[in-house]
């Protein structure tokens, strides 16, 4: 039974995973370093900002200590709102998507590796923010995706004022990168893959895949919780 659906943003809500990419690479330009779209997409577009920044100290790319990564942090921030704010959009097929769950009194819930001011913005800006019960952020978890952390505190919150507790096999993860599909199939959750962020091939790991989130019925998501 289909008790629950829990959102990706960026590249499942919003079209912003490009504007990510440009607003990392603006602050690492300051330390001579320019990621390419296909390395950022590739091997960082799954991590939260500070699991990003660390990895690239890590590799020995960025030079600088993790003293610095909560001010790089604060400067990707600034920059991502300024993009945000003029180039941001809901993808494709989502409000009427939403619509549909909103119609069948489905709860809705975010968990994203974005920071929450990030998603907020968008959200409000929108004129979405009301239909989602539960929004879990980057800075909110200790571990990012590929980790179920996100997931499960999602569930967790969902459940606050639940008499009949919602379980994760009532819960449907929506994603767009195979990081946050290990992290839903991890906590005990069905998947639907968007093809928003990679191809088909990528996203092997889902239960369901599709183009648009409009391609799909209430029907199609009850189906995959019995």
């Amino acid at each position: 039974m289909l008790r629950a659906v829990i959102f990706d943003f960026d590249g499942v809500i919003t079209d912003s995973e490009i504007l990510h990419f440009r607003a990392f690479n603006q602050v690492l330009a300051q330390y001579g370093i320019e990621l390419t779209k296909n390395e950022y997409y590739t091997t960082y577009l799954g991590f939260n900002d500070a699991d990003c920044y660390e990895m690239l100290i890590h590799q020995g790319l960025l030079k600088t200590d993790k003293q610095q990564i909560n001010n790089l942090i604060e400067q990707k921030k600034h920059i991502f709102k300024q993009l945000a704010q003029t180039e941001g959009k809901i993808i494709e097929g989502v409000r009427d998507f939403l619509t549909m769950l909103e119609e069948n009194d489905i709860p809705m819930a975010i968990c994203s590796g974005s920071l929450l001011t990030e998603v907020e913005m968008v959200l409000d800006e929108a004129r979405l923010r009301h239909l989602f019960e539960v929004i879990v952020s980057g800075e909110q978890v200790k571990k990012g995706k590929p980790h179920p952390e996100g997931f499960l505190l999602s569930l967790q919150r969902l459940n606050e004022n639940r008499e009949n507790p919602i379980t994760a096999n009532q819960c449907i993860v929506i994603e767009d990168s195979h990081w946050g599909l290990e992290a839903a199939r991890a906590a005990g959750m069905h998947t639907i893959a968007v093809t928003n962020s990679y191809d088909v091939e990528q996203l092997s790991l889902a239960n369901k895949i599709v183009n648009r989130l409009s391609e799909l019925s209430i029907n199609d998501l009850q189906q995959l919780c019995t």
